[in-house]
């Protein structure tokens, strides 16, 4: 038994000690610097992160809300993935002028399209603030009393940082709120279009090659950064100027080379490192399956229709591109938990842990362990309903939280009319329905409804689904197709002239009559059900569990405090280091570090959806026209190095010791999905596009050298930095 704990524990060190694991808070970069400097960084901690002079931090922007961008040019010239930048360019897009699919280049500032919304954010600064907070926290709240005391405490030392500023501030919680960190931003709100690639190379390969390795597409677009005449954030308007940067990232014409360092900067979304075994087995055994379940019934839909017509691609070009990419994710990811060995793993080190943790006098820390247990044995029905409904209703047919919008005007009349609300609310309502319709197809979105109902109804507890439901045998003979038919036959919500001529004369009574709407009543009895069913017992147990996994992760610090441990990503600023390297996934797979554009011609399939090739890149091609980014004879393509990313890393820059940008992530191999809970050195590859690629189609493929102008082009032989730019 001795040994048997022997073996244990040191498994369980080996767990959280694999090399170049990691997503590190750049304000403790110091505490990693050796370790950074011996894998090959030339730069100092000060380089990267500096609160005092212009640093890397500065180039790193927060796109829109979930991707990475970073200042590439001295006029606020910023470089994110084409997948990033979708929505904006499908906004400018129209079947006349198709900009998705035949590329976009402004030939001058005169030329850049806004984007309204779309922000781009920078860190000014970072701080830990733990003894500002957990001290003061009295003993024994639960979650929400803890939340509460929290939020009262943060709520000082934001308006403290940011006073007298425009900054913004936010409190954030790491390590299950075992520390926590201010974070200081400057967010800009004129952010504009400048230039993407043909969707057949910005997307080329599609679905079929997402996440997979070998990779030929240019995932990238470019916007740029507008200030007012004062340098500060503005909002969009004519007056605006290029933003000066305080630092813009050298473009390395030498490009990555095999075994060399590399790092990425960005902000990784999510990952889930100190899951219990508990939440492993959910998400392998039931979340990721049925969700799989879901979204692979919806896109055999919506894939199926795209390919009919031009309209209908456009419609659902984002909307499809927003379901497949975590479906195939979660395919891998259960791959790769199962091939791993990931929950038998987590058990074994739980044993470790409790076994530590008893022998040491720490009961508290065991103790966690079997609460999260109970606690599991509660939560995965009210898990399985929540996800099932985010399914159906958030990535499932699009009438039912489009009729949800109409809830307050319909069901709360009598309230917005006496407050003197109604019309405003009315018309934002019919207004929005506008754009709606421009990009709804009844047909596909009914199709959807019944490809998902089944598999829905599969899965949901019986307790915990929508009533509405129940009319499917007591009126339909259990057809459910019949029941979805009738819905769309009977809803004005599933047409733009029915629907506006229901509210042409808002009268309390004709909204007693849209309340019983076939599609209103079911959007209803769906939200009715999570909001008094579901929501309210999940809410409970996750914060319950919120409590013990805090006491679990702590007890790891605390009883194996050799380790440097590093917080699980949450959109905030990270950097994660390895090097530009392939990998071997599987036996008799050796996947090589770099692809070119011999590889594109081959993957050639003229007209095909994913897999056709612009006749000008063709072209140059055969003319080996690569001007200077050419690496004897053929052109750099993509490549992939064993960095540590997740979702919101897309779009982040991958620099080598030297701090200059060598290539653009967007996306990892199939065999890496499982990274966000258990990362492997051996599989674990993130892949990027190759910087000369994206010089070579900015500069020869669209004639836009323009661009180049504003850039730090470093030449191979120069072996220097350029010196950041101030403000």
């Amino acid at each position: 038994m001795l040994k048997r704990i022997i073996t244990l524990w040191s498994f369980a060190l080996a767990l959280l000690a694999n090399a170049h694991e990691g997503m590190w808070l750049p304000t403790l970069l110091k505490s990693i610097e050796g370790d950074l400097q011996a894998a090959g960084l030339q730069l100092t901690a000060e380089d990267i992160y500096s609160i005092n002079k212009g640093s890397l931090k500065d180039a790193i922007v927060l796109f829109g809300g979930g991707c990475t961008a970073e200042v590439i040019g001295q006029k606020g010239l910023i470089l994110t993935n084409h997948h990033c930048g979708f929505g904006a360019i499908t906004d400018h897009s129209t079947v006349e002028n198709d900009r998705l699919k035949n590329g976009f280049w402004a030939a001058s500032l005169s030329e850049e399209l806004r984007n309204p919304g779309l922000t781009a954010t920078f860190v000014v600064r970072m701080e830990d603030v733990s003894d500002r907070i957990l001290p003061l926290l009295e003993a024994g709240l639960n979650e929400a009393q803890r939340r509460d005391a929290v939020n009262k405490l943060a709520e000082g030392i934001t308006k403290e940082a940011v006073a007298g500023t425009h900054y913004k501030a936010v409190v954030r919680p790491f390590n299950y709120g075992n520390s926590y960190f201010l974070i200081v931003t400057e967010t800009f709100r004129d952010v504009r279009l400048v230039g993407a690639p043909p969707s057949a190379i910005g997307k080329f390969g599609g679905d079929t090659d997402n996440w997979m390795w070998p990779r030929h597409n240019a995932d990238f677009s470019l916007f740029r950064i507008y200030t007012g005449p004062d340098g500060r954030p503005a909002d969009p308007a004519d007056a605006n100027v290029p933003m000066i940067p305080r630092h813009v990232l050298p473009m390395s014409l030498e490009g990555p080379r095999e075994g060399e360092y590399a790092m990425i900067f960005g902000f990784p979304g999510n990952t889930q490192r100190y899951l219990s075994s508990y939440a492993v087995n959910y998400v392998q055994n039931t979340a990721d399956p049925m969700r799989i379940a879901m979204r692979t019934a919806s896109l055999g839909v919506i894939d199926a229709a795209m390919r009919t017509s031009d309209r209908t691609r456009l419609q659902y070009a984002d909307k499809q591109a927003g379901i497949s990419n975590a479906w195939k994710k979660w395919i891998g990811e259960v791959r790769g938990l199962k091939e791993l060995n990931t929950l038998q793993r987590k058990q074994d080190y739980e044993a470790a842990y409790t076994a530590k943790a008893k022998a040491e006098g720490q009961a508290e820390y065991a103790k966690a362990l079997t609460t999260l247990e109970g606690l599991y044995g509660q939560y995965v029905p009210y898990a399985t309903a929540r996800d099932m409904f985010v399914e159906m209703v958030y990535y499932g047919p699009e009438v039912l939280r489009f009729t949800d919008g109409f809830r307050e005007v319909v069901e709360e009349h009598g309230k917005l009319t006496s407050e003197g609300k109604y019309a405003q609310a009315l018309s934002e309502r019919l207004t929005a329905s506008e754009s709606y319709f421009q990009n709804y197809d009844v047909e596909v979105d009914k199709a959807v409804f019944k490809a998902l109902l089944p598999i829905y109804r599969k899965h949901v507890p019986a307790n915990l689904a929508p009533d509405v439901l129940k009319e499917i045998d007591a009126r339909f003979k259990g057809n459910s197709d019949a029941w979805v038919d009738a819905l769309y036959a009977k809803s004005v919500f599933v047409d733009e002239e029915r629907l506006r001529k229901a509210f042409r004369n808002p009268s309390a009574g004709a909204m007693k009559k849209l309340a019983k709407d076939p599609l209103f009543r079911a959007t209803r009895s769906f939200f009715r059900s999570f909001l008094e069913q579901v929501r309210p017992t999940h809410a409970a147990l996750s914060d319950q569990i919120e409590t013990a996994m805090r006491t679990y992760v702590k007890g790891m610090m605390v009883l194996y405090p050799e380790k440097t441990y590093w917080p699980d990503a949450n959109s905030t600023l990270r950097l994660s280091y390895g090097k530009v390297e392939g990998s071997r996934p599987r036996n008799g797979v050796t996947y090589e570090a770099f692809t070119t554009l011999d590889g594109v011609l081959e993957k050639y399939v003229p007209g095909d959806v994913e897999f056709d090739v612009p006749q000008r890149l063709i072209e140059l091609y055969r003319a080996k026209d690569y001007g200077r980014y050419g690496v004897n004879g053929s052109l750099p393509v993509c490549f992939t190095s064993s960095l540590h990313t997740t979702g919101g890393n897309s779009g982040s820059p991958v620099l080598n010791g030297r701090g200059e940008l060598i290539g653009l992530n967007f996306d990892r191999t199939w065999e890496s999905t499982m990274s966000d809970i258990q990362f492997d050195p051996d599989k674990c590859r993130n892949i990027c596009v190759d910087v000369r690629y994206l010089l070579f189609l900015i500069d020869k493929f669209a004639g836009a050298g323009h661009l180049l102008e504003e850039m730090v082009l470093v030449q191979p032989a120069m072996q220097t930095i350029a010196l950041p730019l101030h403000r």
